[in-house]
């Protein structure tokens, strides 16, 4: 069952909310705030993740703790039409980038990029050039996070050596 399709109530919808809050918060905790037994809350997690609703747990650091200085988002345009399957296996060779999705309006990509700096930025963007059908990219380096606790503003990986 995907994610589409799949069918959650009131107290589903509070763990998820708990879990989005703190991921490591216990079953225990969750099913004090909300009613449930743990053994209760732990059945309901493992459904969520059954169904495909929780895709996974991860840890947030900040990323200059991990080596990455400069950031920055790219727009990506494509010579004709480049199926996003394509445009997939590009962004999968680039450790650096860390979000890719396809957009509306004028260009095609958009992907958000950590570097160690802006050497290095620059090397990932001549990298990206390098691909046949990406016919020209436009950067957007980000100075500061207006929303500071946002997933976008931490790092799940560490930099390259």
């Amino acid at each position: 069952m995907s994610s589409r399709t799949a069918s959650f109530d009131e107290l589903d919808r509070k763990i998820i909310t708990a879990l989005m809050a703190n991921a490591r918060t216990s079953f225990a905790e969750i099913g004090a705030v909300i009613g449930l037994s743990a053994t209760a809350v732990k059945r309901r997690v493992d459904r969520l993740r059954e169904t495909g609703v929780i895709t996974g747990f991860t840890a947030t650091v900040e990323p200059s703790a991990l080596g990455w200085r400069t950031e920055a988002y790219v727009e990506v345009y494509c010579e004709g039409a480049a199926p996003p399957r394509r445009l997939a296996e590009v962004v999968r060779n680039h450790p650096e980038i860390t979000a890719a999705m396809t957009v509306t309006g004028g260009a095609d990509a958009l992907l958000h990029v950590r570097a160690r700096d802006v050497e290095h930025f620059e090397e990932v963007l001549e990298r990206i050039r390098t691909v046949p059908f990406i016919r020209k990219t436009i950067s957007v380096m980000v100075l500061s996070h207006l929303i500071p606790d946002s997933p976008e503003a931490g790092a799940t990986q560490a930099a390259p050596e």
